[in-house]
């Protein structure tokens, strides 16, 4: 997904230039750190004490450039309005953060408010249209069942959170002034594998990424991996 990210920055904006990055639920700091790295003033955002401190911990190891590029927030994604201006962003970051939400409208209106004009919107999602590929792979016919008409699904940290469907979000984006511009399928073909899977050699692993990059932008690849990647622009 990075690389989707990246293809999406550099047409959006001139070569070189350094942009202003706000990554809301950063997590381990990840995303943010891998942009500070490539030039860009990243501010993340986390509610959770410690993550945050994983983050700082990961942040105080890199030079001292990096650094200096990165600042991170304690705060909720709905309190964007509170500690920044309208229009201070070039790009937002929402990873993974909408299925703990379950309206999902307010946050999104609140995070393009952020965006300066031409600005982008980057979210990963759970897709919702896919809910039974998972069990139904894995043989669980009733979970399978039960996926197809609703938002709801239990996580594998086991907790119940929801799905968003690209059609609904497709909308919304429109709604709050940021019009999707691409989407992506993530996690096509590798859905399956647990958490402990041993990582490929080299050179299959060069290729399983390249098979994933392929389905990620190919129907009807894309409409049935387990997320979704979207990218809005600001008018």
């Amino acid at each position: 997904m990075s690389r989707q990210l990246d293809e999406q920055i550099a047409g959006r904006f001139p070569v070189g230039q350094r942009l202003r990055v706000l990554d809301v639920g950063m997590g381990q700091g990840t995303q943010a750190l891998r942009l500070a790295r490539a030039g860009h003033k990243v501010t993340g955002v986390d509610q959770d004490p410690a993550m945050l401190a994983v983050a700082q911990t990961a942040l105080a190891a890199e030079p001292a450039g990096v650094r200096e590029r990165v600042r991170f927030v304690e705060g909720s994604g709905m309190e964007t309005g509170v500690h920044f201006l309208p229009g201070s962003f070039d790009v937002v970051l929402c990873h993974g953060v909408l299925m703990y939400v379950d309206e999902p409208d307010a946050l999104l209106a609140g995070l393009a408010r952020m965006l300066a004009p031409g600005g982008l919107l980057s979210l990963l999602v759970r897709n919702a249209d896919a809910l039974a590929m998972r069990p139904g792979l894995a043989g669980d016919w009733v979970t399978a069942l039960g996926a197809f008409d609703s938002l709801k699904y239990t996580n594998r940290l086991g907790l119940d959170v929801r799905a968003d469907r690209l059609d609904a979000l497709t909308a919304t984006l429109a709604g709050i002034g940021a019009p999707l511009h691409a989407w992506y399928g993530v996690r096509v073909f590798t859905d399956q594998a647990g958490d402990a899977a041993a990582v490929p050699e080299r050179g299959e692993l060069q290729t399983l990424l390249a098979a994933e990059e392929r389905a990620g932008r190919t129907d009807p690849y894309r409409r049935v991996a387990a997320l979704l990647h979207l990218c809005g622009v600001r008018g």
